[in-house]
C-alpha cells in the first residue's frame, strides 16, 4: 500500500475515532438497540432486495402493499478502473456495486432502510454512505465508515416521501469521493403511490436511472489524459484538476455514449415513463428533444404538487429530480442535459428509442426537402 494511501485511510480512522458514538464498535445491535430502547422494527416483516445496474430500476410495486416493512440492501464497494469515452480515457473510478450511479433503491414511506455496506479487502480506501433521505447526523456516514475488509449495517427510517441522493462521505475526501463515482439514488413513494397536481394517481410503466457526473481527468505534459494504477495513486492531481471546477467530461452513466446505441433505453409507444436523474455535485438541465416533462418532480419530492408540461427542468447539485413523460410518437429522443456545450462536446447525451406507429396529425413532412420554387 502506498505512503499516500496509508495516510488517507489512516486520517478517515481519526475522524471517525473522535465524531462516531461510543458503540460504534460494539458489535452486532441486540434486539432492544445499541441505545437500550426496544427496536421499534420487531415483528415486522423483514424484505430482501435484488439490486440492479441503472439504467434499470430494481422491482417495485408503485402502490404500497400490506404494512412498513424493513427492507434489506447490500453494497459492496467496487475500486475499478473504467473507460469513459470511445478514445479509451480511463479513469480510476469508485463505485457503489460497481455501477455508476450506484443501484437504484425504491421503499415506501414508513418502511426501514437497512443497508449492509461491504469494504472488501481488495480495494485501497476507506468508505461510506451519506443517505439524503434519512434522518440523524450525517445521513449515516459516521456509523458505516468501512475500511478495506469491514462491513457494517445502518438501519432508517424513511420518513419523507421523494427521490434522493445518497453518496460517499468519507472524513476529508467526500468531493473527490462522489465526483469519482459514488453516488446513486434512493426512491420513497408514498403509500398510495405518486400523484398528481390534483391528488389522481400517477402510473409508470417503465423506469430509469439516469446518473450524471462530472469527472475530472488529469493531462500530461503533451496534453493526453493520464492513467494512474489505483485511486490512491491519482488522487493528488486529480483533486488539483477538480479545483478549477472545469470538468474534463459530463458523462450520464458513468461514460459518453452510456446509454445511446446498444445501451440506449426503450419504451413504446403509449407508454409511461419514469426518468431519475441524479446529480450529486453540479446543477444541470434535462431536456428530452421532442418530448416533455408531463409531470416533473424538479426537486425530487413527492409531497410536492408536480409541474406539468415543461420542456427543460432543473435539478439542483446533490438531488434527483424525476419526470414522467407519455411517449406518443416513436423515433430516437435525444435526453441531454440542455447545456448543450456539455451534451455535445462532453458527453451528457442519452437516448430513447422508442417503437409504435407513426401519428400525422402530431407531426408529419408536408413536401421532401427539393429546390427552392420559383427559382
Amino acid at each position: 500500500m502506498s505512503t499516500r494511501r496509508s495516510f488517507l485511510i489512516g486520517a478517515a480512522i481519526a475522524a471517525l475515532a473522535a465524531a462516531a458514538p461510543a458503540h460504534a464498535d460494539e458489535g452486532p445491535a441486540p434486539a432492544v438497540g445499541l441505545s437500550g430502547r426496544p427496536d421499534p422494527t420487531v415483528g415486522l416483516e423483514h424484505v430482501k432486495a435484488t439490486l440492479v445496474a441503472p439504467p434499470a430500476v430494481m422491482a417495485h410495486e408503485q402502490v404500497a402493499v400490506g404494512a412498513p416493512k424493513v427492507v434489506e440492501f447490500t453494497m459492496t464497494i467496487h475500486e475499478k478502473e473504467i473507460v469513459v469515452d470511445d478514445e479509451g480515457t480511463t479513469f480510476q473510478a469508485m463505485t457503489f456495486d460497481g455501477s455508476m450511479p450506484g443501484p437504484t433503491m425504491v421503499v415506501h414511506e414508513g418502511d426501514y432502510v437497512q443497508l449492509t455496506l461491504v469494504n472488501p479487502e481488495t480495494n485501497s480506501m476507506p468508505h461510506n454512505i451519506d443517505f439524503h433521505a434519512a434522518t440523524g447526523a450525517l445521513g449515516g456516514a459516521q456509523l458505516t465508515l468501512v475500511n478495506p475488509g469491514e462491513q457494517a449495517t445502518l438501519r432508517f427510517k424513511a420518513t419523507r416521501a421523494g427521490a434522493f441522493v445518497y453518496h460517499c462521505a468519507p472524513p476529508g475526501m467526500v468531493p473527490w469521493h462522489v465526483v469519482s463515482g459514488m453516488s446513486g439514488t434512493i426512491m420513497v413513494l408514498p403509500r398510495q403511490g405518486l400523484t398528481d397536481e390534483n391528488g389522481r394517481p400517477v402510473h409508470y410503466d417503465r423506469a430509469y436511472t439516469i446518473g450524471e457526473f462530472d469527472l475530472y481527468i488529469p493531462k500530461d505534459e503533451n496534453g493526453n489524459f493520464k492513467r494512474y494504477e489505483s485511486p490512491g495513486d491519482a488522487y493528488a492531481d486529480t483533486v488539483e484538476v477538480m479545483k478549477g471546477l472545469v470538468p474534463s467530461k459530463v458523462v450520464f452513466n458513468g461514460k459518453v455514449g452510456a446509454l445511446t446505441g446498444a445501451g440506449a433505453m426503450t419504451a413504446k409507444v403509449g407508454e409511461t415513463v419514469l426518468f431519475i436523474h441524479s446529480t450529486a455535485n453540479r446543477d444541470t438541465r434535462p431536456h428530452l428533444i421532442g418530448g416533455h416533462g408531463d409531470h416533473v418532480w424538479e426537486r425530487g419530492k413527492f409531497a410536492n404538487a408536480p409541474a406539468k408540461d415543461l420542456e427543460t427542468w432543473f435539478v439542483a447539485g446533490g438531488s434527483v429530480g424525476v419526470a414522467t413523460y407519455t411517449f406518443l410518437q416513436p423515433g430516437i429522443y435525444a435526453y441531454v442535459n440542455h447545456n448543450l456545450i456539455e451534451a455535445a462536446e462532453l458527453g451528457a447525451t442519452a437516448h430513447v428509442k422508442v417503437e409504435g406507429d407513426w401519428n400525422d396529425d402530431l407531426m408529419t413532412q408536408v413536401s421532401a426537402p427539393g429546390p427552392i420554387v420559383g427559382q
